[in-house]
This record gives structure tokens, sequence and C-alpha cells, in this order.
């Protein structure tokens, strides 16, 4: 028995060690596991913002006071707006049309006189709502900083702002509304799930196209351990991008890991096993290289991306769609990132969606053992 355990050993070491001696030979899967992650995390990281910073606006002031300068003023000292300013609405309407601005303000003549009016509007605000999300966006920033300077207004003249309710915001886990905080946790589950099918998808298509799965067949080694030796090499190169991708988001980008790292580690192995074992099932059923890679694209990569909340908020998506988005691993992942970044270890977000993950994991892995080639057909 011993000695049978020993034959076992000695043959997964001599598997992983060839695998090993491939990815040393065709630097691609480097590439995948290390080169990927760091591209797509400054691209997303710098490129991508759903911030609205530095929107120009442009103002029209029929007639200038001291109000209407302090006005004006507050908006001018704002990352969020850049100020044009135009002689009449004519001009800002045809500045608008041309996309030269995106809103237009404008401060009627009466503007001081109608400031503490009930039902008397004193501003007139124009958005070009095109792109809905900067619409609400740049509607809502406006909104604030009219109230902030109607406050401030009515304390320094010694009265108060009648106003039936006064909202009080109180953000909770990204205080700063930063999107890279939010869209940074995300991507790395993107990441391990564009990494992890692409790292897997092609090793069992490899040696079919090659015809090595004959001498593979031919020897004593059992298609479990094939199977397991191609994984380990494959989930250490994983594991290393995660941990490459961890270390960016925190150390370059500032995202705050207000949970463990350990849990992060843990359930990050899981989502890690779940992409692995569906690229190793499309490699088992394609037998081609080429087919392989395209069927992982498309299988596991545009959903994680478009479906997993990573960007999109499932709870805005039809009830069809929000259904078949619990066969998305990233789903799942995705929940677990933003929770242990921004929030902390809160189990009753965690263990769910971790059990899901390992449902899923063992699922991918029994089909790819019982579609695993037993012989030359």
């Amino acid at each position: 028995m011993n000695g049978s355990r020993a034959k076992k050993r000695m043959r997964l070491k001599g598997l992983i060690a060839k695998e090993f001696l491939q990815i040393w030979r065709d630097p691609s899967s480097l590439a995948i596991a290390f080169a990927l992650p760091v591209l797509l995390l400054l691209l997303f990281g710098y490129g991508v913002s759903l911030d609205a910073k530095r929107v120009p606006v442009g103002w029209v002031v029929d007639n200038t006071t001291p109000e209407t300068a302090s006005f004006t003023a507050a908006f001018r000292h704002s990352d969020y707006f850049q100020s044009f300013h135009f002689a009449d609405m004519a001009a800002a309407e045809q500045a608008l049309l041309a996309r030269d601005i995106t809103a237009i303000i404008r401060l009627r003549a009466d503007f001081s006189s109608q400031l503490f009016k009930q039902n008397s509007p004193a501003i007139q605000v124009i958005v070009d709502g095109v792109d809905a999300n900067t619409a609400r966006l740049i509607s809502g920033y406006v909104q604030g900083a009219w109230n902030e300077w109607l406050g401030h207004l009515a304390r320094s003249r010694g009265t108060d702002v009648s106003r039936p309710v006064v909202a009080e915001q109180r953000i909770w886990y990204n205080s700063a509304v930063l999107s890279k905080d939010f869209l940074v946790p995300g991507l790395i589950a993107i990441i391990m799930t564009l990494t992890g099918a692409l790292l897997t998808a092609m090793v069992v298509a490899r040696e079919w196209e090659r015809g090595t799965l004959e001498a593979l067949i031919a020897t004593p080694v059992t298609m479990g351990e094939a199977l397991l030796g191609k994984l380990i090499p494959y989930y250490l190169l994983g594991m290393g991008g995660m941990l490459l991708s961890i270390a960016m988001a925190v150390f370059l980008f500032g995202v705050p890991l207000r949970g463990s790292f350990w849990v992060l580690l843990l359930t990050g192995t899981l989502f890690l096993l779940v992409t692995l074992g569906m690229g190793l099932l499309i490699s088992i059923i394609a037998k081609n290289q080429y087919v392989a890679g395209q069927a992982a694209i498309v299988v596991t990569y545009l959903p994680a991306f478009l479906l997993s909340g990573f960007i999109f908020n499932i709870n805005s998506m039809p009830a069809a769609i929000q259904a078949f988005t619990y066969l998305v691993g990233a789903r799942y992942f995705v929940a677990i990132l933003q929770t242990v970044f921004l929030a902390g270890d809160i189990w009753p977000v965690i263990m769910p969606n971790a059990l899901a993950l390992a449902l899923m994991a063992a699922v991918f892995f029994a089909l790819a053992a019982k579609k695993a080639p037993k012989r030359l057909e």
C-alpha cells in the first residue's frame, strides 16, 4: 500500500514538473497570470471612472449681484465643475448643442430678490440628458451645491431657510463616493475569471492537438492524476496573479482593505477553483486550442463582466436576467470582494456566497472528471 502511494506521489510530482516545464517554454501562461492583471488594473483603475469630475458647465447671469457672484464662486472652487460664462441663453444653448458644455445654469435677473421666497424658482438648470447617468450626477451635484450655499447664506444673514424636510446624508463604507473603490475590488474577480479560465482552457486541448494524449493514456497515470498535475501549477499561477492584483488595489490605488486578508485568500481560492474548473471543462470538450480560448472568453469573461454586479446593478436587471446571474460565479465573488474591501468581514454576506462558490467548483470538477478522456475514440 505504501509503495503504491509512493508511486502515485512520484507520478504526480513528475506531471507537475512537466507542466511547469511547459509553462517555462511557453511564457504566454506567465503573461496571462501576471501581465494581464497588471494591464487590466491599470486600464480600468485609471481609465474607467463613474465619477463626474471637471464637468463643463455654462453660466448665464442676467444680473450681476453680490449673491450671484458668491454662488458662481462656490462652483469655481469645486472639483466637479468647470465653469464657462456666456452672455445670453442663445449662446449657451448653442454650446450645449455643440457638446462643448454638459449643462447650463441660469441665474435670472430677480435671483437675489427671489432667494428665500416659497415656490419661486431663482435658478434654472438645463442638463444634456444623452448620458443619463452623468445627467443624474450633475443634477445631484447642482442640487447639493445649491442647498449648501443657500444654507450658508441664510446663516450669514442670521436667518434660516424654511424647508419642510432637511436631508442629512450619511454614506457608509465608501464615504468619498469614489468609483475606483467600488470598481477595483470587483475588477479582481473579472481578472481572475479571465486568467483562470484561459490558463486551463488550453491544457487538455493542447494535448489533443499535439497527439501527446495517446502517450499519456498509455502510461500508468490515471486521468485524475493527470488533471491534478495540470491544475496545481496553474492554481499557483492564478493565486500569484490574485496576490499581485490585491497588492495593486491596496498600495497603488489606495482601496481600503477593511476585512481579513485570510478571508479574502480563502474565498479567492474557492473562486479560482471555479474558474479553473470551467476552463478545464472547456478544454476537454473543445479539443482545439483556438476554439477553447474563444469559448473561455465568451462563456466566462463576458457573463462575469456584464452579469456579476461589477458595473451594472443586478437589481435593476429584468427578472429573467437576475435569475441567470445565479449561474455566474463572479457574481458571488464580486459581492465578497466589495464587502471585504469596503465593509469588513460581514459573515451573512461572505458565507452564503462562499458556499455557492464551493458548490460550483465541485460541480465543474465533477463534470470535468466525467468528460475526461479515458480512451482514444
